[in-house]
């Protein structure tokens, strides 16, 4: 993808802010880009409904093209005909550091470091169960007041059981409270791309301040995993979790993920311990010893069905470089800031891209009819409160020129008012 393509992004403009202006303005840039595009080929790799604009990607991924038939062959081969056989004769077992070291090169990690199985919120929960006993003495969780609020809760939780105290620090005063009561903390658990804005957090910096301090850094990578390059190894990252659905497309519920910096794992005491994580899992035995590697962060049996699922979503990412999917979404998140710029509409979005995940936020006071519109449109993104409408771009099957005609409907949509139709106004339960 050319640096002339690229700076046409912000080059090009509309002499109007009208739906026809936009189109025209900005499709011509999107063209370029999309027959420049090195990834232009994986869209194949996914099966996406005629007619739609999926913009939702960062909450649930498409379906990959062979997931269906994966999860026929484990229904009707491995569960239907090999039956509990399929534990040793097609590796069940082996499931979750298989996955595990596949998630880990996307993410940075060496093999050995991470293992998949179980929901995100357990791997939280014991990811900072699990550093408070890596720092004995320091009983001081920092978290963002305004973190995903799953990670808040079990962050309480945890304290609450284990006598510590979650203090909620803003990502942006971190690094000087580390340095000034630095000796309290145990762990910084933080959101690596804020699930509303899309803004990245500065994940080597904040880490290094930890490390500075005496404390851990644990990272949540669900808005960021498969989006772009982590470098988790690289960085010194002490523990990270993310989920399976959203970027890697393995599918609803898909399992989540742990990663154990190697320096730590020998020392690493999961809050739950279950049979799956024990050094010797089918000699029964009555008191817990933890398997010598990762595999100590395993619990109980995975959802398999799931598990295979997500290891054939991760065939979408065969062969590709993660340095194109991160200069791809920069493309795309840029095209779309350039043409909601068009509409004059404010961005939450930062603009520059060191800070920026590969999601775009738009803010609306009728957010929610807004986006029920897009939807009945065919264009799907979702919202958060209180007025967010929220773009997610996935490089692997999003284009340059979905980017455009996304932006034009939703111009169309404010331009006309069809927004304020009466139906839109009904909420659903999932937004």
């Amino acid at each position: 993808m050319s640096d002339s393509l690229l700076n046409a992004v912000a080059d090009d403009s509309s002499d109007q802010r009208s739906t026809s202006g936009l189109a025209a303005g900005r499709s011509t840039t999107a063209a370029g880009l999309d027959a420049a595009d090195p990834l232009a080929h994986v869209r194949e790799r996914f099966l996406l409904p005629e007619g739609v604009i999926y913009l939702d990607g960062n909450s649930l991924g498409a379906l990959p093209a062979g997931v269906p038939e994966a999860l026929r062959d484990a229904v009707h081969r491995q569960w239907g005909t090999d039956l509990i056989r399929s534990w040793n004769a097609n590796d069940w077992w082996g499931a979750p550091a298989r996955i595990g070291d596949r998630i880990g090169a996307l993410i940075g990690a060496a093999p050995g470091r991470v293992v998949c199985g179980d929901s995100t919120s357990i791997q939280i929960f014991n990811a900072i169960a699990g550093a408070l006993r890596l720092r004995p003495g320091r009983r001081v969780v920092l978290a963002d007041p305004d973190s995903f609020p799953t990670d808040l809760y079990l962050a309480d939780s945890i304290a609450g059981l284990l006598g510590a105290e979650v203090r909620r620090v803003p990502v942006g005063e971190a690094a000087e409270v580390l340095r000034a009561d630095g000796d309290t903390i145990a762990v910084i658990a933080y959101n690596h791309v804020d699930y509303r804005s899309g803004e990245l957090r500065d994940l080597p910096g904040l880490t290094a301040a930890a490390h500075a301090a005496g404390a851990l850094a644990l990272w949540d990578l669900c808005h960021s995993a498969g989006a772009f390059p982590i470098d988790l190894d690289a960085h010194e990252v002490d523990l990270a979790v993310g989920c399976g659905y959203k970027y890697l497309s393995g599918g609803p519920g898909a399992p989540a993920f742990v990663y154990v910096a190697e320096r730590h794992i020998a020392a690493f005491e999961p809050a739950l311990t279950g049979w799956h994580g024990h050094a010797n899992p089918f000699g029964m035995e009555a008191g817990y010893a933890p398997a010598p590697g990762i595999e100590r962060a395993r619990i109980g049996t995975p959802p398999l069905l799931s598990m295979l699922a997500l290891e054939a979503a991760l065939d979408a990412y065969d062969g590709v470089s993660m340095a194109e999917v991160r200069a791809k979404g920069l493309a795309l998140t840029d095209l779309f800031i350039a043409c909601v710029d068009d509409l004059g509409l404010e961005t939450l979005t930062p603009t520059e891209h060191a800070r920026r995940g590969s999601q775009v936020a738009v803010r609306h006071p009728e957010a929610h009819a807004v986006m029920a519109a897009l939807i009945d449109r065919g264009v799907i993104g979702d919202v958060r409160p209180p007025d967010v409408l929220r773009f997610g771009f996935n490089p692997l099957y999003i284009g340059h020129a979905d980017v455009v005609e996304a932006a034009r409907v939703l111009g169309d949509i404010l331009e006309t008012g069809a927004y304020k139709d009466a139906r839109y106004a009904v909420r659903s339960t999932v937004t």
